[in-house]
């Protein structure tokens, strides 16, 4: 029988150390908290100090950092920084040990989770994980760690799912949020909902001025940054695709549209452009506008027209919209004469002169016929300036008063509150007396007509303070602009857009611009 001599191992499994090596293991912490709110960042410098300490403490340990990521959701790896840095150090040899509070602190994606253990594993690097009392290097380690993050994950997916129908049913209840601190013009009112940022507001219509002046997006971005006013971010160089997000935003309105993009894959934080898989929600005249809807419109065919023409200005969109027939009501449009020949130009005429036996008798209109008219009105406006603000500037906050509206809204909120209840008292009482079925359908109607009835009455209400609010909005722009005017010899674009409402055309010595006031006046 042959002899067989057992040679003892002479280094530990994992980490190839001598087994009588008198050397201290090199022990790292990992901290993380998954937001910045004041709360989880106390928690944060609670881990940091405690794992400091913890590690310090055992003299069998020699420190090495303690590595942390805040502000960092967990569902993966590729955006925590102080993780990838820790495995990153651990891999070059310099960590034995890392010592973290919990498995879902370290991941809450099981791939990523066993990816990063195995690895560290291969590389002689342990992981323990103090709450559920488990050392990757145990016989049991991997499967224990593969149950708890497949219960973290699921915990993520769960978060996830609850956070989107919270977000999902706002959107449907047509409740606005806006993100202040990125977002230029607006900031949280005491009633909850987006107030102008006077100073910031200003920004906002210079920029809509300079595009429909004929700047080009980059040139918008240039000024901005020289004249160093700050991006809705806070920085201090402006990107012309920050510039374009302003000018298509339906918000400075006064709307907003909800659920533009959603979120594809929870654990990646993926997020695609809502391009119709699912709902989405236009709520009209939530808050006080910046920008006149009408600008805001000619804004948007200004963007669609450059896009489609490389980016090139075209005064034929500044127009549009804006000049009425004063014979049938009908607007004017842009018509092409002589387009192949050198005689080629480009004319205003109502857009239905000839779909009828009687077509409209009144004249065409060259661009510069439209810009020397409107300066020979504009400037008789503008002598008017001092009389014009002192009588709207009186009559404003008389003209556009909401105190009835608003207490009659609070009347009306506290008046369906007592409805409401009433109707869940009948309900109730039906489930669990004997009623006359009859009588219980007669009052339960009467109940449900009375609320409706109350309802119908605020919705009325509310789209009248919309509709004042809306107004007095368009007055106080019209305010502004007419303050800044001087008297002019060139047709000015920021003066088109801020003052004139219509320009009705009834004959060639006969063209009436009707102005944001209300004022009409024969150019």
């Amino acid at each position: 029988m042959a002899n067989i001599t057992v040679i003892p191992a002479s280094k530990t499994l994992h980490s190839k150390m001598p087994l009588n090596a008198q050397s201290r293991r090199k022990v790292a912490g990992y901290a993380r908290v998954s937001t910045d709110s004041e709360e989880q960042l106390t928690s944060y410098e609670a881990q940091v100090d405690y794992y400091t300490k913890y590690i310090r403490s055992n003299p069998d340990w020699e420190f090495v950092d303690v590595y942390t990521d805040e502000g960092i959701f967990a569902t993966n790896t590729r955006h925590r920084d102080g993780f990838n840095r820790m495995i990153a150090d651990a891999l070059a040899g310099k960590i034995d040990l890392i010592v973290t509070k919990s498995v879902s602190r370290f991941a809450r994606n099981t791939v990523d989770s066993l990816t990063a253990v195995r690895k560290l594993k291969e590389h002689g690097t342990e992981v323990y994980f103090e709450k559920e009392g488990i050392y990757t290097f145990d016989s049991k380690g991997e499967l224990l760690i593969t149950i708890m993050s497949s219960l973290a994950q699921e915990e993520s997916r769960s978060i996830s799912e609850n956070v989107t129908w919270g977000q999902r049913k706002r959107f449907a209840d047509g409740k606005v949020s806006l993100p202040y601190k990125s977002f230029l013009g607006y900031r949280r009112g005491e009633d909850g909902k987006p107030e102008i940022d006077p100073k910031q507001a200003v920004t906002v219509r210079l920029i809509y001025d300079w595009f429909l002046s004929g700047k080009s997006l980059p040139q918008i971005a240039k000024e901005l940054t020289e004249s160093s006013i700050p991006t809705p971010m806070g920085r201090t160089v402006w990107q012309p695709s920050v510039v374009q997000s302003i000018l298509s935003n339906e918000k400075y309105k006064g709307d907003a549209l909800l659920q533009k993009s959603y979120t594809v894959d929870f654990l990646a934080k993926k997020k695609k452009v809502n391009e119709g898989e699912i709902p989405q929600y236009y709520v009209e005249g939530n808050h006080e506008a910046i920008i006149s809807p009408d600008v805001f419109e000619q804004v948007q065919r200004e963007l669609v027209h450059r896009k489609a023409n490389n980016g090139r200005h075209s005064s034929v969109h500044l127009f549009s919209g804006k000049i009425r027939c004063g014979q049938c009501g009908e607007r004017y449009g842009s018509k092409t004469w002589h387009s192949t020949s050198k005689y080629r130009r480009v004319v205003w005429q109502c857009n239905h002169k000839f779909d009828n036996d009687e077509y409209c008798t009144t004249p065409h209109l060259t661009d510069e016929d439209i810009k020397s008219l409107f300066i020979s009105a504009v400037n008789q406006l503008i002598g008017q300036k001092e009389t014009i603000t002192a009588a709207l500037t009186v009559s404003l906050d008389v003209a556009f008063d909401l105190t009835n509206l608003k207490a009659e809204q609070v009347e009306l909120e506290s008046e369906m509150a007592v409805v409401y209840d009433l109707i869940e008292k009948c309900i109730y009482e039906n489930a669990h007396t004997v009623l006359d079925q009859e009588e219980y359908q007669k009052r339960y109607d009467g109940l449900t007509a009375r609320f409706d009835t109350a309802k119908a009455r605020f919705d009325a209400v509310e789209d009248a303070i919309h509709s004042k609010q809306s107004r007095r909005a368009k007055i106080e722009a019209f305010l502004e602009a007419l303050a800044k005017a001087e008297l002019v010899g060139t047709f000015d674009i920021a003066l088109w857009c801020g003052l004139v409402d219509v320009v009705t055309v009834h004959r060639k010595d006969d063209v009436r611009f009707t102005f944001k006031n209300g004022q009409e006046i024969k150019a």
